[in-house]
Protein backbone atom coordinates (compact mmCIF):
# COMPACT_ATOMS: atom_id res chain seq x y z
CA UNK A 1 0.00 0.00 0.00
CA UNK A 2 2.93 2.34 0.73
CA UNK A 3 4.26 1.71 -2.78
CA UNK A 4 0.90 2.64 -4.33
CA UNK A 5 0.73 5.79 -2.20
CA UNK A 6 4.22 6.90 -3.28
CA UNK A 7 3.42 6.22 -6.93
CA UNK A 8 0.18 8.16 -6.51
CA UNK A 9 2.10 11.15 -5.13
CA UNK A 10 4.54 10.99 -8.06
CA UNK A 11 1.64 10.83 -10.52
CA UNK A 12 -0.08 13.87 -9.00
CA UNK A 13 3.19 15.81 -9.26
CA UNK A 14 3.37 14.89 -12.96
CA UNK A 15 -0.21 16.11 -13.47
CA UNK A 16 0.61 19.42 -11.77
CA UNK A 17 3.69 19.78 -13.97
CA UNK A 18 1.45 19.41 -17.04
CA UNK A 19 -0.49 22.53 -16.07
CA UNK A 20 2.67 24.52 -15.45
CA UNK A 21 4.35 23.40 -18.68
CA UNK A 22 1.23 23.98 -20.78
CA UNK A 23 0.74 27.45 -19.32
CA UNK A 24 4.41 28.32 -19.95
CA UNK A 25 4.41 26.96 -23.50
CA UNK A 26 1.17 28.60 -24.64
CA UNK A 27 1.07 31.84 -22.65
CA UNK A 28 4.76 32.64 -22.18
CA UNK A 29 6.42 31.18 -25.28
CA UNK A 30 3.55 31.92 -27.68
CA UNK A 31 2.91 28.38 -28.92
CA UNK A 32 -0.43 27.85 -30.65
CA UNK A 33 -2.60 25.56 -28.47
CA UNK A 34 -3.16 23.01 -31.25
CA UNK A 35 0.52 22.92 -32.17
CA UNK A 36 1.41 22.46 -28.51
CA UNK A 37 -1.14 19.65 -28.13
CA UNK A 38 0.07 17.85 -31.28
CA UNK A 39 3.73 18.00 -30.26
CA UNK A 40 2.80 16.89 -26.75
CA UNK A 41 0.90 13.84 -28.01
CA UNK A 42 3.62 12.94 -30.54
CA UNK A 43 6.34 13.13 -27.87
CA UNK A 44 4.26 11.04 -25.48
CA UNK A 45 3.60 8.40 -28.14
CA UNK A 46 7.28 8.22 -29.08
CA UNK A 47 8.42 7.86 -25.46
CA UNK A 48 5.84 5.19 -24.65
CA UNK A 49 6.51 3.07 -27.73
CA UNK A 50 10.25 3.18 -27.09
CA UNK A 51 9.60 1.85 -23.58
CA UNK A 52 7.18 -0.78 -24.89
CA UNK A 53 9.80 -2.04 -27.33
CA UNK A 54 12.54 -2.00 -24.69
CA UNK A 55 10.49 -4.17 -22.34
CA UNK A 56 10.13 -6.73 -25.14
CA UNK A 57 6.40 -7.18 -24.67
CA UNK A 58 4.11 -5.60 -27.23
CA UNK A 59 0.43 -4.93 -26.39
CA UNK A 60 -1.59 -8.05 -27.16
CA UNK A 61 -4.15 -6.08 -29.16
CA UNK A 62 -3.80 -2.63 -30.60
CA UNK A 63 -7.50 -1.89 -30.96
CA UNK A 64 -10.22 -2.55 -28.42
CA UNK A 65 -13.34 -0.49 -27.82
CA UNK A 66 -11.88 0.62 -24.48
CA UNK A 67 -8.65 1.85 -26.05
CA UNK A 68 -10.49 3.55 -28.91
CA UNK A 69 -12.72 5.36 -26.43
CA UNK A 70 -9.68 6.18 -24.30
CA UNK A 71 -7.88 7.69 -27.29
CA UNK A 72 -10.87 9.89 -28.16
CA UNK A 73 -11.17 11.00 -24.53
CA UNK A 74 -7.43 11.72 -24.45
CA UNK A 75 -7.68 13.79 -27.64
CA UNK A 76 -10.59 15.85 -26.28
CA UNK A 77 -8.65 16.43 -23.07
CA UNK A 78 -5.48 17.48 -24.89
CA UNK A 79 -7.27 19.97 -27.16
CA UNK A 80 -9.46 21.47 -24.42
CA UNK A 81 -6.56 21.66 -21.96
CA UNK A 82 -4.30 23.49 -24.41
CA UNK A 83 -6.97 25.97 -25.50
CA UNK A 84 -7.96 26.75 -21.92
CA UNK A 85 -4.49 27.88 -20.92
CA UNK A 86 -4.54 30.67 -23.46
CA UNK A 87 -6.68 32.64 -21.01
CA UNK A 88 -6.74 30.78 -17.68
CA UNK A 89 -4.05 30.92 -15.02
CA UNK A 90 -2.54 27.58 -14.11
CA UNK A 91 -4.23 27.25 -10.72
CA UNK A 92 -7.69 28.31 -11.85
CA UNK A 93 -7.52 25.97 -14.84
CA UNK A 94 -6.55 23.09 -12.58
CA UNK A 95 -9.48 23.90 -10.25
CA UNK A 96 -11.99 23.75 -13.11
CA UNK A 97 -10.42 20.60 -14.57
CA UNK A 98 -10.33 18.56 -11.39
CA UNK A 99 -13.55 19.99 -10.00
CA UNK A 100 -15.39 18.78 -13.10
CA UNK A 101 -13.58 15.45 -12.88
CA UNK A 102 -14.68 15.07 -9.26
CA UNK A 103 -18.34 15.67 -10.14
CA UNK A 104 -18.26 13.22 -13.07
CA UNK A 105 -16.52 10.44 -11.13
CA UNK A 106 -18.77 10.74 -8.09
CA UNK A 107 -21.79 10.89 -10.40
CA UNK A 108 -20.63 7.71 -12.11
CA UNK A 109 -20.10 5.98 -8.77
CA UNK A 110 -23.64 6.92 -7.70
CA UNK A 111 -25.03 5.72 -11.05
CA UNK A 112 -23.23 2.40 -10.61
CA UNK A 113 -24.61 2.17 -7.06
CA UNK A 114 -21.17 1.87 -5.55
CA UNK A 115 -20.89 2.06 -1.80
CA UNK A 116 -19.33 5.41 -0.91
CA UNK A 117 -18.51 5.68 2.81
CA UNK A 118 -19.68 8.79 4.60
CA UNK A 119 -16.13 9.86 5.43
CA UNK A 120 -15.23 9.74 1.74
CA UNK A 121 -18.12 12.09 0.95
CA UNK A 122 -17.03 14.38 3.79
CA UNK A 123 -13.41 14.30 2.64
CA UNK A 124 -14.41 15.17 -0.91
CA UNK A 125 -16.50 18.11 0.26
CA UNK A 126 -13.71 19.41 2.53
CA UNK A 127 -11.12 19.10 -0.24
CA UNK A 128 -13.33 20.81 -2.81
CA UNK A 129 -14.18 23.59 -0.35
CA UNK A 130 -10.46 24.14 0.14
CA UNK A 131 -9.95 24.42 -3.60
CA UNK A 132 -12.74 26.95 -3.93
CA UNK A 133 -11.27 29.01 -1.08
CA UNK A 134 -7.85 28.82 -2.69
CA UNK A 135 -8.55 29.53 -6.33
CA UNK A 136 -11.98 31.06 -6.82
CA UNK A 137 -11.69 34.64 -8.18
CA UNK A 138 -12.54 37.37 -5.71
CA UNK A 139 -13.75 40.93 -6.16
CA UNK A 140 -14.09 42.11 -9.70
CA UNK A 141 -12.12 39.21 -11.19
CA UNK A 142 -14.06 37.07 -13.63
CA UNK A 143 -13.35 33.73 -15.26
CA UNK A 144 -12.82 33.91 -19.06
CA UNK A 145 -15.81 32.08 -20.54
CA UNK A 146 -14.00 30.51 -23.49
CA UNK A 147 -11.18 29.18 -21.36
CA UNK A 148 -13.60 27.87 -18.74
CA UNK A 149 -15.69 26.01 -21.32
CA UNK A 150 -12.57 24.49 -22.89
CA UNK A 151 -11.38 23.27 -19.50
CA UNK A 152 -14.82 21.85 -18.66
CA UNK A 153 -14.60 19.76 -21.84
CA UNK A 154 -11.10 18.68 -20.80
CA UNK A 155 -12.36 17.76 -17.32
CA UNK A 156 -15.17 15.57 -18.62
CA UNK A 157 -12.78 13.90 -21.08
CA UNK A 158 -10.19 13.27 -18.38
CA UNK A 159 -12.85 11.73 -16.12
CA UNK A 160 -13.81 9.35 -18.94
CA UNK A 161 -10.15 8.49 -19.50
CA UNK A 162 -9.70 7.81 -15.78
CA UNK A 163 -12.76 5.54 -15.57
CA UNK A 164 -11.68 3.58 -18.66
CA UNK A 165 -8.22 3.08 -17.18
CA UNK A 166 -9.54 1.03 -14.26
CA UNK A 167 -10.21 -1.90 -16.59
CA UNK A 168 -6.79 -1.99 -18.28
CA UNK A 169 -4.48 -4.89 -17.27
CA UNK A 170 -1.47 -3.52 -19.23
CA UNK A 171 -0.90 0.07 -18.09
CA UNK A 172 2.01 0.99 -20.34
CA UNK A 173 0.73 -0.88 -23.39
CA UNK A 174 -2.72 0.67 -23.10
CA UNK A 175 -1.33 4.18 -22.68
CA UNK A 176 1.00 3.73 -25.65
CA UNK A 177 -1.92 2.62 -27.83
CA UNK A 178 -4.06 5.51 -26.58
CA UNK A 179 -1.39 8.05 -27.54
CA UNK A 180 -0.84 6.40 -30.94
CA UNK A 181 -4.54 6.52 -31.85
CA UNK A 182 -4.93 9.96 -30.28
CA UNK A 183 -2.25 11.55 -32.49
CA UNK A 184 -4.16 11.62 -35.81
CA UNK A 185 -7.31 12.75 -33.97
CA UNK A 186 -5.47 15.74 -32.47
CA UNK A 187 -3.89 16.41 -35.87
CA UNK A 188 -7.39 17.02 -37.26
CA UNK A 189 -7.48 20.21 -35.17
CA UNK A 190 -4.24 21.59 -36.66
CA UNK A 191 -6.01 23.44 -39.53
CA UNK A 192 -7.54 25.64 -36.82
CA UNK A 193 -4.11 26.66 -35.50
CA UNK A 194 -2.10 29.75 -36.42
CA UNK A 195 -0.07 27.85 -39.00
CA UNK A 196 2.94 26.72 -37.10
CA UNK A 197 4.37 29.58 -35.04
CA UNK A 198 7.12 27.71 -33.19
CA UNK A 199 9.73 28.80 -30.69
CA UNK A 200 12.48 26.46 -29.52
CA UNK A 201 11.64 26.93 -25.80
CA UNK A 202 7.97 26.29 -26.61
CA UNK A 203 8.74 23.11 -28.53
CA UNK A 204 11.02 21.84 -25.75
CA UNK A 205 8.28 22.57 -23.22
CA UNK A 206 5.74 20.62 -25.29
CA UNK A 207 8.15 17.68 -25.74
CA UNK A 208 8.80 17.57 -21.98
CA UNK A 209 5.09 17.75 -21.23
CA UNK A 210 4.42 14.95 -23.72
CA UNK A 211 7.30 12.58 -23.18
CA UNK A 212 7.73 12.87 -19.42
CA UNK A 213 4.83 14.33 -17.46
CA UNK A 214 2.12 13.08 -19.84
CA UNK A 215 3.40 9.85 -21.41
CA UNK A 216 5.16 8.42 -18.36
CA UNK A 217 2.73 10.10 -15.95
CA UNK A 218 -0.35 8.64 -17.62
CA UNK A 219 1.20 5.16 -17.85
CA UNK A 220 1.90 5.38 -14.12
CA UNK A 221 -1.68 6.56 -13.55
CA UNK A 222 -3.08 3.55 -15.41
CA UNK A 223 -0.84 1.33 -13.26
CA UNK A 224 -2.12 2.85 -10.02
CA UNK A 225 -5.82 3.06 -10.96
CA UNK A 226 -6.76 -0.64 -10.54
CA UNK A 227 -5.61 -0.40 -6.92
CA UNK A 228 -7.92 2.54 -6.10
CA UNK A 229 -11.71 2.92 -5.82
CA UNK A 230 -13.00 5.33 -8.47
CA UNK A 231 -14.00 7.92 -5.87
CA UNK A 232 -10.56 7.83 -4.23
CA UNK A 233 -8.97 8.27 -7.67
CA UNK A 234 -11.12 11.37 -8.16
CA UNK A 235 -10.45 12.82 -4.72
CA UNK A 236 -6.69 12.26 -4.92
CA UNK A 237 -6.54 14.39 -8.05
CA UNK A 238 -7.91 17.35 -6.09
CA UNK A 239 -4.37 17.71 -4.76
CA UNK A 240 -3.16 18.72 -8.24
CA UNK A 241 -4.42 22.34 -8.17
CA UNK A 242 -2.67 22.89 -4.83
CA UNK A 243 0.55 21.39 -6.21
CA UNK A 244 0.13 23.56 -9.32
CA UNK A 245 -0.11 26.76 -7.31
CA UNK A 246 2.91 25.79 -5.20
CA UNK A 247 4.90 25.01 -8.35
CA UNK A 248 3.79 28.32 -9.82
CA UNK A 249 5.06 30.13 -6.73
CA UNK A 250 8.44 28.40 -6.94
CA UNK A 251 8.96 28.40 -10.72
CA UNK A 252 7.03 31.48 -11.83
CA UNK A 253 7.55 33.68 -8.75
CA UNK A 254 3.83 33.79 -7.97
CA UNK A 255 3.04 34.85 -4.36
CA UNK A 256 2.61 32.15 -1.69
CA UNK A 257 -0.14 33.54 0.52
CA UNK A 258 -1.69 32.60 3.85
CA UNK A 259 -4.83 31.83 1.88
CA UNK A 260 -2.89 29.25 -0.14
CA UNK A 261 -1.44 27.58 2.95
CA UNK A 262 -4.78 27.32 4.77
CA UNK A 263 -6.75 26.19 1.72
CA UNK A 264 -4.04 23.69 0.82
CA UNK A 265 -4.31 22.22 4.30
CA UNK A 266 -8.07 21.77 3.75
CA UNK A 267 -7.49 19.99 0.46
CA UNK A 268 -4.82 17.65 1.77
CA UNK A 269 -6.79 17.02 4.95
CA UNK A 270 -9.88 16.13 2.92
CA UNK A 271 -7.85 13.71 0.83
CA UNK A 272 -6.41 12.11 3.98
CA UNK A 273 -9.93 11.58 5.36
CA UNK A 274 -11.11 10.12 2.07
CA UNK A 275 -8.40 7.49 1.75
CA UNK A 276 -8.84 6.01 5.23
CA UNK A 277 -9.48 2.29 4.68
CA UNK A 278 -13.14 1.44 5.10
CA UNK A 279 -12.52 -0.95 7.98
CA UNK A 280 -11.16 2.02 9.96
CA UNK A 281 -14.20 4.23 9.27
Amino acid sequence: MIKIFLLLVLTMCAFAANSILNRIGVARYGMDPMDFAAIRVAAGAAMLWILVMLRGKMPLRIWTWRRGAGALALAAYMVGFSWAYLSLEAGLGALILFGVLQVVIFGWAVRERQMIPLLRWCGACIAFAGLCALLWPVGADSVPLGGALAMIVAGVAWAVYTLLGKGEPDAMGATAVNFLICLPVVALALPFSNAGFFTMPGVLTAVTAGGVTSGLGYALWYYVLPHLPATVAGIAQLSVPVLTVIAGAVMLSEPLSTRLILAGALVLGGIAISVIPRRQV
